[in-house]
């Protein structure tokens, strides 16, 4: 019973009928595991005329179901009808809802207007009435809500939320439906990019812990996030958010080779030292990843951060220093193939539970230094997916097992065969 979601008495019907009808048995709706990750579902019919028979079994198999504690029976979903190609509210309606019906899941559904809706919805509603929480759209559509909810959480245990030093868990685990460009978090928890499969994850209360980071000025909380790059794959970002009025796959593979054209090798050379327990990097970057899962996607199968996982307490500090564009690429290339994407001497991994990044701008302002700057100053990070934009030092911190996601531990999954051929 343990893959069994739903149990319906079986009747005849009459076109239009909707009640009553002559009974026939029992049909049980199991989740089915295939191969590569994917789940689906399917009815097996058991047939009996017995009025009484089918009514015993259907009762003693409804309380076993409603004995799974995991399971929800109650859900907040949120929309983003922006996603991707604005496909996500078909996603939902088409085939995520008829499941969530079977299963009888109770549904409370908000179709997002605007940047920010789902976190101002968060901070206001009755979250003791939802089992979980669920959001489908991309990577910052869920890290908005994954935010809203540990926001929330600190909200209702008293705490600061300018500035988060201990924070408490969120309380109630995060569903994930992907449907934008790169879903990573999608990738993550069930090795593959497949509507129904992130559904029954959800409906069979498949939970896992995960690590979430903080980054903070000195002074104030600026948000939650699972990942983060702060060089090329933050200033790419920042030039796609230029060029919206592109289709997205063009805006984004227009901003990757825009960017890579516009890299310029700096002659300054790294130096490291340390005090304390800290240990300082300085010099001249292509891009420092700071992650606390694997993130798993297409363009790379492996993981962008293969050595961290969903729940260790660690973070993974990829530190990419001053190389040629054509060595770049070649980093860039590994991600796609089983080879070591981290075996060049230009590239440096770390296993930290902190880190500190402080930009330094030692030109003018009309430098090359200074190109990945905005108007105010600000350098772009890419946080999930989503632009920040800091002038500051940014320090970030991974906080163990903060929230419950809905899928499984990625080292159970079996290994992608995905391969990428984008660069």
């Amino acid at each position: 019973m343990k893959d069994v979601f739903s149990v319906k008495l079986k009747r005849r019907r009459f076109a239009g009928q909707k009640k009553g009808g002559t009974l026939l048995g029992i049909t049980i709706f199991k989740c089915l595991n295939k191969e590569e990750n994917k789940l689906t579902d399917c009815a097996i019919h058991l047939n009996n005329l017995s009025e009484d028979h089918c009514q015993s079994w259907f009762r003693h198999l409804k309380e076993i179901l409603n004995g799974f504690q995991t399971r929800p029976k109650s859900l907040k979903v949120f929309v983003n009808p922006s996603s991707h190609k604005r496909e996500a509210t078909n996603i939902y309606y088409e085939k995520v809802a008829p499941l969530f019906k079977l299963a009888g899941i109770k549904t409370d559904v908000t179709v997002t207007e605007y940047e920010g809706h789902a976190l101002s919805v968060l901070k206001e509603c009755e979250l003791q009435a939802f089992d979980g929480v669920v959001c489908v759209g991309g990577d910052g559509s869920v890290s908005e809500v994954a935010h809203g909810l540990l926001l929330r959480a600190q909200i209702d245990a008293g705490k600061d939320t300018e500035y988060v030093s201990k924070p408490v868990r969120a309380p109630v685990p995060l569903g994930v439906i992907p449907a934008g460009t790169t879903n990573i978090l999608a990738h993550t928890l069930y090795g593959i990019k497949h509507t129904v499969t992130a559904t029954l994850h959800i409906v069979m209360g498949h939970i896992q812990a995960v690590d979430v980071c903080t980054f903070s000025t000195p002074s104030k909380l600026l948000r939650f996030g699972f990942s983060a790059m702060f060089g090329f794959g933050a200033r790419t970002l920042a030039l796609a958010e230029k060029h919206r009025w592109m289709p997205s796959s063009q805006r984004k593979d227009f901003a990757f080779i825009k960017t890579l054209a516009d890299l310029k090798k700096k002659k300054e050379r790294a130096e490291k030292g340390s005090k304390d327990q800290w240990q300082k990097i300085q010099g001249h970057f292509l891009n420092v990843s700071i992650m606390a899962i694997p993130c798993l996607c297409s363009m790379a199968p492996r993981g962008l951060a293969p050595n961290t996982r969903l729940n260790n307490g660690s973070m993974a500090l990829i530190v990419v220093q001053n190389t040629s564009r054509t060595e770049f690429i070649k980093h860039l290339k590994r991600y796609s193939s089983a080879k070591n994407q981290f075996n060049f001497p230009f590239v440096e991994t770390y296993t930290v539970r902190e880190v500190k990044v402080q930009p330094r701008l030692k030109s003018g302002p009309d430098s090359k230094e200074s190109m990945c700057l905005n108007a105010e100053g600000n350098y772009p990070w890419n946080i999930d997916g989503d632009l920040m934009r800091e002038a500051s030092e940014v320090h970030v911190r991974v906080h163990p097992q903060l929230i419950d996601l809905y899928g499984v531990n990625t080292d159970e999954l079996e290994s992608s065969q995905v391969t990428c051929n984008c660069i």
